[in-house]
């Protein structure tokens, strides 16, 4: 089984003023999937930069690193005073 959860194509808007080419311009998507061989389900994370479909990183990450993953955009939220949802 996979299933797409979420994905943010990129948005010029998104980018930091300054130099363009300083940053990386970058789409995410977020699924789940349990079609490995130990059939254990998974938070699927893959981030490609605009123009390089098909060459992205992809982080197959089991339920205990996606709730890491979750802990810690939650703390650097928090530090830059972002309300955290519970």
């Amino acid at each position: 089984m996979r299933r797409s959860i979420d994905d943010y194509p990129f948005n010029p808007a998104d980018l930091p003023p300054g130099d363009e080419d300083e940053f990386s311009q970058v789409s995410w998507a977020v699924a789940i999937a349990d079609d490995y061989e130990d059939a254990m389900p998974r938070v699927v994370l893959t981030v490609e930069e605009v123009g390089q479909a098909g060459y992205g990183l992809v982080a197959h990450l089991s339920p205990q690193l996606a709730k890491r993953l979750r802990v810690a955009l939650g703390d650097a939220l928090k530090e830059i005073g972002e309300p955290v949802a519970e």
